[in-house]
Formats: C-alpha cells, structure tokens, sequence
C-alpha cells in the first residue's frame, strides 16, 4: 500500500497507516483485549506491533529536531552566503559549493532513506550540506533579483502554514487514492528533472526549466507551478506520516527521521518557489 511520497518516511513500519485489529476500526481508541482478559499496550491498537519498553516520539520531539536541523542549515546558509559576499571566499567557488550541496544532501537523502534512520550526527552532516545549498541557490538569484530571497521565504511559510491548517481541519483527506496519484506524479515530476538535468551537459534543453535571464517559456512556468503544487501536497503526506508515527508509538529516536523527511520537503517547496519568483519578477 502506498504510503508517502517521502521515502525518508515511509522505510519505518511506525510510519505506516493502522491496520484494524478486534473488529474495531483504524485508530480505534479501544485496544483489542489479550486472550486472559488483561489489556494489550494501548499502542498495539494502533497498529503499531511489537513495543518496546522505550520512550516514545511526540510531537513536541518532531517539532524540537525540526528547528535544530532548520536552524543550522540556516546558520551554514547565512554563513556560506556572508563569506562569498564579503569576498572571505571567492565568487568562484559558488557554483561548486551549490553543485557539492545539493548532490550531497540528495546522496544522503537517498541512503537516509534506505537506513530509515538518523542519528544526531547525521542530522549535522546533512544540515551543513543543506545549508550549503540553499545558501548558493538563495545568493545566486538574490543577485538577480533584489528581496526574492525574502518573497520565497515568506512564500514557503505562507505555504506551509495553509497545508497544515488544510489537514488538521479535513479540508485535504490523505486517502490511498490520493497518496498514490500523488506518489506516481511526484516519481515522475523527479525523473523528469533528472533527465532534464542530465540532457542539459550534452547541449540538449527540454525547455522544462529557465535558467537564464530573458523571456521565460510557458512551459517552464507551468513546470514550476507544478512543482510548488507536489511540494505542497507532499507537506500534508508527511504531516499525516507524523502524525501516524505519533499514534503508532513510534520510538522516540525515530523523531528525528520524521524532523529530516519534513526539512527535506520544506526545502523542495522553497526552492520551487524561488524559481517561480524568478520566472515572474523578469
């Protein structure tokens, strides 16, 4: 069954959507009772299996490593932006730094993934790669375009903010159907980009994305706002995710798999934003 589109948070089975146990549906407040008449662990209702005698992840938990890994990817971001700035670093190394960035953190997303697991270490690894990134990309087309860097940033958290009142109050129902339309359309937005990005070293331009500085196709708008629109949805499929891996009794270390795949997703609706910012303020 599909569950997300973020692999980082769909390795743990704590992640997974309940299964019904007792006769009693998904999430049944009531735990399906032990064949001597003593009470199962609450969370074995939840779908959750084995439980441990661990502490458990809260959503104060995912919240807490969310703005450690957030601040100090925006700590290396301000850093690496301030040094080339002020010329501690050459102009030079920018388009290197970014290239580094983001190859990086997509390599240790990938292994994160297949891990389903991230330690504090890893989370300060990833965090310097990401700042890196998103320190080059946001120089790169504040350079362009005077304040795109605080449209994007307000843009992402007027986003974010919508997507998470949208599925606390039901207005967006994360049902099997929509996770798979979902998963297939994000797979397939990422392939293409892949290809794209490939193509473009051998001199060939789909046209998908705009980099330079004229006329922006029509194409590469509607890419883009496609873009913004998956990031955006894939929000509400990793708070749904969360909020699982919270009712399942997910162990408490696993908060910081869940702060990683939402850091990663917020980071990918940022940096579509900005591009389209970019498309429109020629």
């Amino acid at each position: 069954m599909f569950r997300s589109t973020n692999p980082v948070l769909t390795k743990d089975a704590a992640f997974a959507p309940a299964q019904p146990q007792g006769g009693y549906g998904q999430y049944s407040p009531y735990p399906q009772q032990q064949r001597s008449g003593g009470p199962q662990d609450p969370r074995q209702g939840y779908g959750a299996g084995p439980v441990d005698s661990g502490p458990r992840m809260t959503m104060e938990d995912v919240i807490t490593k969310t703005s450690v890994i957030m601040g100090l990817m925006i700590l290396v971001a301000a850093a690496s932006w301030s040094a080339i700035s002020f010329g501690i670093l050459p102009q030079e190394v920018m388009f290197p730094m970014l290239v580094v960035g983001g190859l990086g953190t997509f390599v240790f997303s990938i292994v994160v993934a297949f891990r389903a697991r991230v330690t504090p270490v890893m989370a300060v690894v990833f965090s310097i790669l990401e700042g890196m990134f998103v320190g080059m990309i946001s120089l790169f087309f504040e350079s362009l375009y005077d304040g795109i860097v605080v449209q994007a940033v307000l843009g992402t958290l007027i986003v974010a903010a919508v997507m998470l009142a949208a599925y606390r109050f039901k207005v967006i129902r994360v049902t099997p159907m929509f996770t798979k339309i979902l998963f297939i359309s994000t797979i397939s937005f990422a392939l293409a980009m892949l290809v794209n990005f490939g193509l473009s070293f051998v001199g060939i331009d789909l046209g998908l994305r705009d980099g330079g500085t004229g006329p922006v196709s029509l194409l590469a708008i509607g890419v883009s706002i496609l873009g913004v629109v998956l990031a955006s949805l894939n929000l509400v499929l990793d708070f749904d995710l969360i909020d699982r891996g919270v009712r399942n009794g997910a162990p408490a270390r696993q908060s910081w798999l869940a702060a990683f795949g939402l850091v990663v997703t917020m980071v990918w609706l940022y940096t579509e934003i900005l591009r389209i910012l970019s498309y429109f303020r020629r």
